[in-house]
């Protein structure tokens, strides 16, 4: 809740139900990355390597904090209707459904996928389904953690970079601060992983 908090007082600038379900996502994003970082922290640094038991937590807060950041923005901003939270909108002096944001819908569908793979994995993360399933189909599961992770990067970026960015018939709001935190810390997870990966293939 503080993280929440904390990412709400970036954002003065947006109206009050913006500035909530962004501060939600951005606060669900950081466990994504907690959550992925630490396998390979706890490769490269033995020492602290027993951050890696909170792991499981961490991850069931991302996924609970993108459950609630998926509600805002399906009650709030496209309240339900699958036309809107595809792009599309009805302009009165067309009489049909035209679509303003090209990538609104696919980044939007992005993020509905994503929470959809998101849900079993909450659900799995206990001791109980590791024994019900097994070691191999439970980590088989779970690898799906890296489709969500790059599904989650590919629905932020959009609406980071494209869905504000200058257009000639909307006026531009202010760029958002978190962009290239967001690019650095994405860039920075991907190198744990990949140092983790050569770490374990030279030890073996």
């Amino acid at each position: 809740l503080g993280l929440i908090y904390v990412f709400w007082l970036t954002r003065p600038q947006c109206d009050p139900e913006m500035r909530f379900w962004k501060a939600v996502g951005d606060a669900s994003l950081m466990f994504l990355y907690a959550t992925l970082a630490m396998g390979p922290i706890a490769r490269l640094l033995p020492s602290i390597g027993r951050v890696v038991l909170f792991r499981r937590e961490v991850g069931i807060w991302f996924g609970l904090f993108a459950s609630l950041h998926t509600f805002l923005i399906l009650n709030g901003w496209v309240r339900w209707d699958i036309m809107l939270f595809l792009g599309y909108e009805v302009i009165p002096d067309l009489g049909r459904f035209v679509r303003l944001n090209s990538g609104f819908g696919l980044a939007n569908i992005m993020g509905i996928v994503a929470i959809l793979i998101t849900l079993p994995l909450m659900g799995t993360s206990t001791d109980w389904a590791i024994q019900k399933l097994g070691g191999n189909a439970w980590k088989f599961l779970h690898s799906g953690s890296y489709i969500i992770f790059w599904l989650v990067v590919l629905h932020t970026a959009y609406f980071l970079f494209i869905q504000y960015a200058p257009h000639f018939h909307r006026p531009t709001p202010p760029l958002d601060w978190f962009r290239y935190p967001f690019l650095m810390l994405t860039m920075a997870v991907i190198g744990l992983q990949v140092a983790g990966f050569l770490l374990t293939v030279k030890r073996r």
